[in-house]
């Protein structure tokens, strides 16, 4: 059978390409061995269901466990209905472990048990039935919501002592969310979640990680092996560098690539395609990434990326570290410091997403800003944003749900909608620092005929409150970010929001500016 990238469920060990399972969750079976009760979390679509499934197959097949992998998914259904949502949850327990576990390792029927109690009862009739110790893994567990859980979560908790002879003896939860969310999705307070938790037993959380470059240079070069296809070394970097290793994008980029593309096999695979499936990625909006966006408009989100977007700082209270971890755990920010969104293509798609509104109002004719050279007039594209600010701007930027950054995403859709398709805007956030930095590249052909690309830097900034213009400040960022992208000028954005700068009409205007390092900056105020 030919392989494939992988986008949809759980990866098959010969159908696709894959990092191997047992590598991803490296602890998981000595855990097991200790009689662990843990945890395993990950964002949507990074593997969790592949790594579980290869370690129940695993302990099976050591001979020392009995081990079943079950999904609690269709348990949502159930809601707030404990009774039905034990039922299913036993129910799929019982068609897993017939259809992977020899005949006297499955469970006997189960005993009447009252409603909140037929888990428990269930599972330690399994386990005093049973002649090796048994291995529960309930996937999907943040599935389950309220009484539905917290039932699920205290019956286990209740049989534990009993482990292993009268109780599984290990038991690992996955879904997307570390067991402190479990109070807030079982009826908890989610602003003071604090470390309370109906599963207060768990030995460790594990949490599956990113693929290395390494794993993707490994991933690509499996498709390599089979069909002679080189993903070259600038292009499994390129595709690192967009993905920074998420294993959804990782196989999407390659899959659009391959399949979509159809970039033929005698041909190597370059940064340039990379790119180009990227764009049709974000374009195409998957499934994957409309679940990411889905979560945007929750406040919890919301206290983060608004300020990542807008570059100014976020406010502390009781509740900051738990809605981090939150936003975290999801995929859409960093593991680590500084606070980012988690990778380019997420940066693009929530910019995206967010200023999509506007640049569906926008009527300007991308191909009318292309010089007869082939290269963008920006100049133009700069004075045809002022007009379309001074018209619109305060009407379009009250009405987007991010107000901390709405000028900056009414630019950044502008700019989308004059680039769209030809260009690329690559974008990052100063947390912190008050600022944007965007770098459009468009390509045309030089005078010899070869490709080339002309780049625009631009920054942006907005003036706030009761502080002091900062224009002199903003230059010297800009010099930094010039420094970095090697250009001799750039462009400066300053969005003056308080209440005393006059009417739009008024306050838009362009100025001449210089940098510290006497490069020409165009200063537009708006």
């Amino acid at each position: 059978m030919k392989r494939r990238f992988n986008t949809a469920g759980p990866c098959i060990e010969g159908m696709h390409y894959m990092i191997p399972p047992a590598r991803r969750l490296p602890e998981a079976p000595g855990l097991v061995e200790q009689l662990g009760y843990f945890v395993v979390h990950a964002p949507r679509q990074t593997g969790k269901t592949t790594a579980l499934r290869a370690l129940a197959r695993s302990l099976t097949a050591s001979g020392k466990h009995a081990a079943v992998l079950l999904s609690c998914e269709a348990g949502q259904a159930a809601g707030d209905d404990y009774d039905a949502a034990e039922r299913i949850v036993l129910s799929n327990m019982r068609s897993e472990a017939e259809s992977r576990l020899a005949p006297e390792q499955r469970p006997p029927p189960f005993p009447d048990a009252p409603p909140g109690d037929r888990l428990r009862a269930a599972l330690k009739a399994w386990a005093q039935a049973c002649p090796l110790p048994l291995a529960l893994m309930l996937d999907e567990i943040d599935a389950l919501r309220d009484s539905s859980l917290v039932t699920v979560l205290r019956q286990l908790r209740a049989g534990f002592p009993g482990r292993p002879r009268e109780f599984p003896a290990s038991v690992i939860l996955c879904g997307l969310r570390d067991v402190r969310d479990y109070k807030a999705a079982s009826g908890g307070d989610p602003s003071r979640l604090g470390t309370a938790s109906p599963f207060n037993i768990k030995l460790e959380s594990l949490r599956l990680d990113d693929f290395s470059l390494d794993d993707v240079r490994e991933l690509y070069g499996q498709h390599t092996a089979d069909t002679g296809q080189v993903f070259a070394e600038e292009a499994i970097s390129r595709a690192f560098e967009a993905t920074r290793g998420q294993p959804w994008l990782v196989n999407a980029l390659a899959r659009e690539v391959v399949e979509k593309m159809a970039v033929p096999p005698a041909q190597a695979v370059t940064a340039a395609h990379v790119e180009e499936a990227k764009e049709r990625l974000i374009l195409a909006r998957a499934t994957h990434l409309d679940s990411l966006v889905a979560k945007l408009a929750e406040p919890r989100v919301k206290r983060f990326i608004e300020p990542v977007l807008a570059g100014t700082l976020t406010g502390k209270d009781g509740a900051y570290d738990d809605d981090l971890n939150y936003c975290r755990d999801l995929g859409l920010l960093a593991r680590d410091n500084p606070l980012r969104i988690a990778n380019p293509i997420y940066h693009e798609v929530i910019a995206r997403v967010l200023a999509g509104s506007v640049e569906a109002e926008i009527v300007a004719e991308p191909r009318s800003f292309v010089l007869p050279d082939g290269r963008l007039d920006f100049g133009r594209v700069l004075r045809e944003f002022a007009d379309f600010w001074r018209e619109h701007g305060d009407v379009l930027a009250a009405g987007l749900p991010y107000h901390e950054a709405a000028p900056q995403l009414v630019l950044m859709a502008f700019l989308q909608r004059v680039v769209n398709g030809g260009g690329v805007i690559d974008r990052e956030y100063g947390i912190g620092r008050g600022r944007i930095d965007l770098l459009v590249r468009w390509p045309y052909r030089d005078a010899s005929g070869a490709r080339a690309w002309q780049r625009e830097a631009l920054e942006l900034k907005v003036w706030r409150g009761k502080t002091r213009d900062p224009l002199n400040k903003a230059l010297a960022q800009l010099d930094g970010y010039l420094d970095k992208t090697g250009l001799d000028a750039g462009v400066l954005v300053i969005f003056d929001r308080r209440p005393e700068a006059g009417d739009i009409e008024t306050r838009t205007r362009f100025e001449e500016a210089e940098t510290p390092s006497g490069r020409t900056v165009t200063l537009l105020r708006a």
